[in-house]
């Protein structure tokens, strides 16, 4: 059961100062698990890390890679010690040896203290900046403060009791089967990420089901459902997020990157045309695996829409902060939405637009200077940490390497195989990576292969923004997987041994449209040879 925590505390489980609907205990302790000293497996794998580190950083140089043009790319030394602080990482964040938190903070020391990060020149600069400083740079990186904003956001739809509302109001709805709280769920986090950045969405919907989840269990420890209903919401806020431009800045930054190589425009209506119909039938695909993956505990609520129709009604009209913070949220949202279409606003960095809604929020007096205290700052510290290695990765050379291997070993295959496969290999990339950047990696070596395979460029284009908006193995490969962590149903482990089944269901859809469905819809799959 829970434990009583002072009023003031408020959490992205229970910012409100109020007692939860069923007693006089908050929420917070819902999701809380001891923490245990480090056990002989924690201690292993703390080592393997380490030995995967220093046996890589300590090896001969390697091969060179050669793209499709005949150039070669050599691999610095410092590019094989990215690698080798790659592997590190990915060994002390999937089975969470330390926080991890904790392990970003690692790759940014090491960084630093092995040199491993290239000074850098900037635009009207006459000198560089220093590696180490660069490596605690992307601490700081706007796209850090974004994630920051958008958890407040969250915080704030729970203390002013917006989530309650939305949560009873969806579970009169959707019924006592848990089945259908699933869809529910699934559906409306899809469908609010093709109107705003699926980090934002993922942050407002997690209070909303750890209000759902409260009516189903109050255990201490995790439950089937619970695991099914937080991994989901981050998987499906990927899948609806590729539908629109709206979703995710991903989608813009690729379609220019895009016309830069080749010339052709891609206009917003046919992105969605071709992404609508692969992103809903990713949501349902996804609600039936964890259905079976994660299959709740109990088939139903017995009584759950009456009770939330009662607590619905318990919770009184709509007060003025209610109002005055769904006014701030919309706004922020909506301006958000408008840079894709009015180019004045375009100048306007969505960190910006979504910081000035969290200023607003504590000048109104919605939050107060406590609330800073409950912010996850281990999820903010995580999302720095997979800033700092993705620069660096890309900076010392070495995802370009691994790109132009990659796709290299693809140039004589099939057409599908070579279309499959550099979807693949972006969907590995952007587990690990920024995912502009793995398209941006990608892109340029799959597109000079391409049309000597008979494959037209906009089937690659599609194929890898599909894959870049759905990292299932990392928390680090989108936001909404590390908002959902913050849940304590799951572990870092956990969260990679679903991913693996979910990454094979989402490259058997992805087939399956390059096959039969894009070509139906109109789309180029494959072209004359030269």
């Amino acid at each position: 059961m829970w434990t009583e925590l002072p009023a003031k505390v408020a959490t992205m489980s229970d910012t409100a100062a109020t007692s939860d609907d069923r007693g006089s205990m908050p929420i917070l302790r819902l999701f809380k698990k001891p923490s245990s000293p480090i056990d002989g497996k924690r201690l292993f794998f703390l080592l393997l890390g380490l030995a995967l580190f220093f046996s890589v950083y300590l090896s001969p140089p390697w091969p060179a890679a050669v793209d499709p043009m005949g150039a070669t790319f050599e691999l610095s030394a410092q590019g094989k010690a990215a690698l080798a602080l790659f592997l590190l990482a990915a060994v002390w964040w999937v089975f969470e040896v330390v926080p991890i938190g904790v392990t970003s903070i690692a790759i940014a020391v090491t960084q630093a203290l092995f040199l491993i990060r290239p000074d850098k020149f900037f635009v009207g600069e006459t000198d560089p900046i220093g590696g180490p400083e660069l490596a605690m740079k992307e601490f700081f990186h706007p796209s850090v403060w974004f994630i920051f904003g958008s958890i407040v956001i969250g915080m704030v739809f729970t203390k002013t009791g917006l989530t309650k509302r939305l949560a009873y109001k969806m579970l009169a709805i959707v019924g006592e089967k848990t089945s259908m709280i699933y869809l529910g769920c699934f559906v409306m986090t899809a469908a609010l990420t093709q109107v705003m950045a699926h980090t934002a969405v993922a942050a407002t919907i997690f209070p909303l089901l750890v209000a759902i989840y409260r009516l189903y269990d109050e255990g201490d420890e995790p439950t089937n459902f619970g695991k099914g209903l937080f991994m989901g919401m981050a998987y499906v806020a990927g899948a609806g997020s590729i539908i629109t431009l709206l979703g995710a800045a991903r989608g813009a930054v690729a379609l220019g990157f895009y016309k830069e190589i080749t010339g052709k425009d891609v206009t917003f209506f046919e992105l969605s045309w071709y992404m609508a119909p692969i992103g809903w039938v990713m949501v349902f695909v996804l609600w039936g695996f964890f259905m079976l993956y994660y299959k709740p505990e109990r088939a139903s609520i017995p009584g759950l829409r009456e009770r939330a129709r009662d607590l619905y009604a318990q919770l009184g009209g709509i007060t003025g902060k209610e109002i005055l913070a769904a006014i701030i949220v919309v706004s922020a949202v909506g301006t958000m939405s408008l840079r894709s279409f009015i180019p004045a606003l375009k100048a306007v960095d969505k960190a910006g637009i979504i910081m000035l809604a969290t200023l607003l929020f504590f000048v109104f007096k919605i939050l107060d200077i406590s609330d800073l205290e409950d912010v996850p700052w281990n999820i903010i510290l995580l999302f720095g940490g997979a800033m700092s290695l993705g620069y660096c990765l890309v900076q010392t050379g070495a995802a370009d390497w691994m790109a132009i291997n990659a796709v290299g070993l693809l140039k004589t295959a099939p057409a599908t195989v070579f279309i499959v496969g550099v979807t693949f290999f972006v969907l590995i990339m952007t587990n690990l990576i920024m995912n502009v950047a793995a398209i941006a990696i990608c892109l340029p070596v799959a597109l000079k292969i391409a049309p000597y395979l008979g494959v037209g460029g906009e089937v690659i284009l599609f194929g890898a923004l599909v894959a870049a908006g759905m990292p299932f193995l990392l928390l680090v490969g989108a936001a909404p997987n590390a908002i959902a962590y913050e849940s304590k149903q799951f572990t870092s482990g956990e969260f990679f041994k679903a991913g693996i089944p979910a990454s094979l269901l989402l490259m058997i859809v992805v087939t399956f449209f390059v096959i039969f469905i894009w070509p139906i819809l109109g789309m180029e799959v494959t072209i004359p040879t030269p």
